[in-house]
């Protein structure tokens, strides 16, 4: 497939940033549930895959739920909470009418919670269905480390002011991408997912 190199390249990047932009934390590690909850990747990879073979877009929906989550006080899951338009990150510019697959977390964790309950965050599911999204569309595999805690409260303004949203110019993004510690090249490698 001759696109094939250049998706290989943007999941390179993707994967690049999602590790420089997460940081490496020493309480993070690819083992955090190895005994609370060991077959919580299969359950995951399997929950993404069935999403995707009902429909294949939800994959870079998945990827990008996680970086918008990601841009606005870390790998939290507070993209997840449920609140009223003036409260809730899921009504910002930046997600409002153009994040989706919520859905598709709430499923996976459903059943992750069938499986082991009350061990595993929201943050460390949306960071593995991030991951099988990238490697189920024939991206590169990575390890993902895991031992996220969920945030108690959403960031509307953070999400509302910081996050790049469909109207913002070229200089608007890159300036937004500065303000959390990323350059050009995260903005081009990242741009596709806005």
């Amino acid at each position: 497939m001759k696109t094939r190199p250049c998706n290989f390249i943007l999941y390179f990047q993707i994967v690049t940033f999602l590790v420089l932009f997460v940081g490496v934390n020493s309480q993070l590690t690819p083992n955090f549930y190895l005994k609370t909850c060991p077959n919580l990747l299969r359950v995951v990879r399997k929950e993404v895959q069935s999403a995707i073979k009902s429909e294949i877009r939800i994959a870079a929906s998945l990827l990008r739920l996680h970086f918008h989550d990601c841009f606005v006080n870390g790998c939290d899951a507070s993209l997840l909470l449920d609140g009223n338009s003036s409260t809730s990150e899921k009504f910002t510019p930046g997600n409002l009418n153009s994040a989706r697959g919520y859905e598709v977390i709430d499923n996976i964790k459903t059943v992750v919670e069938n499986t082991c309950s009350g061990v595993v965050s929201c943050a460390d599911i949306l960071a593995i269905a991030a991951r099988d999204s990238v490697l189920l569309s024939g991206g590169p595999f990575w390890k993902v480390s895991l031992g996220r805690r969920d945030g108690l409260v959403a960031n509307f303004s953070g999400s509302s002011n910081g996050l790049p949203a469909p109207f913002d110019n070229l200089n608007t993004i890159i300036s937004k991408f500065q303000d959390v510690g990323l350059n050009l090249t995260d903005v081009v490698s990242l741009s596709g997912n806005i």
